[in-house]
């Protein structure tokens, strides 16, 4: 049996192979500080755990996104679907959640999945850090773009509530969009010291918002006189309305809009090298705990608020809170008091996103995986952030808005990609890790010892493999091209570009290299 100290002196020197560097050589020259990647530090270290479990519940916007995609989740199952597949999606996200927080635990840095993978994947780790970081950096420009989209909807529905009779045009939401986008951009670009204070308050919204929404729901009916649903209607009415025979893939197929809810588990891991490493296993827990508590008890309210579902699914409101909210407080005024409760956090939420997709496309740029690598891997001297690949995430998520004006079926199919290729990237990682029964890796202090590693990585990636087949099928039967599911051809037309490009990059392709958190060079603050 191999001691501790054995076990983290072969990773140790596992990790060493995977750089290309001997425990001997500062791969930056003597005397240079580095960072857990193998990087001089660059960023400052601005976030604390306060600042962080902002971050990670803000931008992980559970009940938001909920309430933002009840109009689709109703379809499988009626209300007791949506709780129930809620329940489900969170107890497989929470073991999810637990692989990543031991990986990111070993490896705090901002590479994140892409790190991870490079090193577990032992000999072929190069290969699988390169794929795992594309479908990681991809999947984050996605999930800022459809973030961007749920504030745009929610300003244009906040106007329509209360403007009687107004129409709602693609455009509105586009122009809407577009400020949005660079509004975040530019106070991630020129605010980055303010950022942590930023997710704070983010945080703050998000409590003080689902408390409020929750009140709301819950006393307003009974102020006006409003009959509550029954008990059986948000319990033991289950009504498959999917198109599929068996209830049972009607379920499955619905944990979906429960995923995309608690999708984003890697969120604050990118910002690793930004933060003290032993906050972001404690942040993850936070960002769940928090998550799933306040988004069940969100749809418990708002289940028991709605009076009348065929008014919220043939509303024309772009966000269908602002239905269920003009339902449940008898008002205009109030929905939009309600609505701008959602839109505050949400709008900060997108702030969290540009942060985390641009910081994964930076780490791919400083390992030369990006076109035009060194342009993309510069850190600005003044600004203290990787300046060109946030104006970068931009550009990408101003690109997408555009096809949203062309068709909305082909935004939102690019937008649904995210939790496939989300975790794609993180299946790349605990996949190799479960099978070199995690042996590349030097125990960090979160550590799952034993058996129940390996339970809770098997389960993960069996989840994983299964769930990313069930989420490619069509949404409804019989479907049309306004509604099929095309998650699997954009995932698959991304990644073939991805495979074309590690084609021609492979050459010169550096890859994360990795220094032990005990190593005499690493940066003190990195501790």
């Amino acid at each position: 049996m191999e001691t501790g100290e054995e076990k983290a002196e072969r990773a140790s020197t596992t990790h060493e192979k995977a750089s290309g560097q001997s425990s001997n050589d500062d791969p930056l020259g003597p005397g240079v500080a580095l960072n857990v990647s193998g990087h001089k530090q660059e960023l400052q270290r601005n976030f604390g755990l306060l600042s962080l479990c902002g971050l990670g519940i803000t931008s992980g916007n559970v009940w938001i996104a909920l309430g933002g995609a009840i109009n689709v989740a109703i379809y499988n199952g009626g209300p007791p679907g949506i709780i129930y597949e809620f329940i489900a999606a969170s107890v497989f996200y929470w073991i999810i959640a637990a692989s990543i927080a031991e990986l990111a635990s070993s490896i705090p840095s901002a590479g994140g999945v892409y790190h991870w993978a490079t090193i577990t994947g032992g000999r072929y780790g190069r290969a699988c850090g390169w794929f795992a970081g594309w479908w990681n950096a991809l999947a984050w420009l996605l999930g800022f773009a459809s973030i961007v989209q749920i504030v745009a909807a929610q300003t244009v529905s906040m106007y329509a509530v209360m403007h009687d009779g107004f129409e709602t045009k693609q455009w509105h939401v586009f122009v809407t969009y577009i400020i949005i986008t660079w509004i975040a951009v530019f106070i991630v670009l020129y605010l980055n010291r303010a950022l942590p204070s930023i997710e704070m308050i983010g945080g703050f919204t998000v409590v003080a918002g689902v408390f409020i929404s929750i009140l709301v729901c819950a006393i307003m009916p009974h102020v006006n006189s409003q009959p509550y649903a029954s008990n059986f209607s948000v319990w033991g009415d289950w009504q498959n309305q999917t198109g599929y025979s068996s209830n049972g893939f009607a379920f499955l197929a619905g944990m979906l809009n429960g995923a995309y809810a608690v999708g984003s588990v890697d969120l604050v891991t990118h910002l690793a090298e930004e933060v003290p490493h032993r906050n972001i296993p404690k942040a993850i827990l936070f960002q769940y705990v928090f998550g799933c508590l306040s988004g069940f008890f969100y749809l418990i309210a708002i289940l028991y608020g709605i009076t009348d579902f065929d008014d919220v699914l043939g509303s024309a409101y772009l966000f269908p809170l602002a239905e269920i909210y003009r339902q449940a407080a008898e008002s205009r005024a109030g929905s939009v008091g309600l609505l701008f409760l959602a839109f505050l956090p949400t709008f900060i939420s997108c702030i969290g996103c540009c942060v985390t997709a641009s910081r994964v496309f930076w780490t791919l740029a400083r390992d030369r995986a990006t076109p035009f690598s060194h342009f993309f891997s510069n850190v600005n001297q003044r600004t203290h952030n990787p300046f060109r690949a946030i104006v970068f995430s931009g550009a990408f998520v101003t690109v997408l808005g555009c096809i949203y004006v062309g068709s909305k079926t082909a935004f939102q199919a690019f937008v649904g990609s995210f939790i496939i290729l989300s975790t794609l990237s993180y299946v790349t990682a605990i996949l190799p890790h479960l099978l070199s029964r995690r042996k590349h890796l030097v125990p960090g202090w979160f550590w799952m010892k034993g058996i129940t590693g390996d339970i809770v990585h098997g389960i993960s990636c069996a989840y994983i493999i299964v769930f990313i087949v069930i989420f490619c099928f069509p949404f409804a039967l019989p479907t049309e091209a306004a509604t099929m599911n095309y998650a699997s051809l954009i995932t698959g037309g991304l990644s073939l570009f991805v495979l074309l490009f590690w084609f021609v990059r492979q050459s010169t392709y550096v890859g994360p290299r990795e220094v032990v958190l005990d190593a005499h060079v690493l940066a003190k603050d990195a501790l």
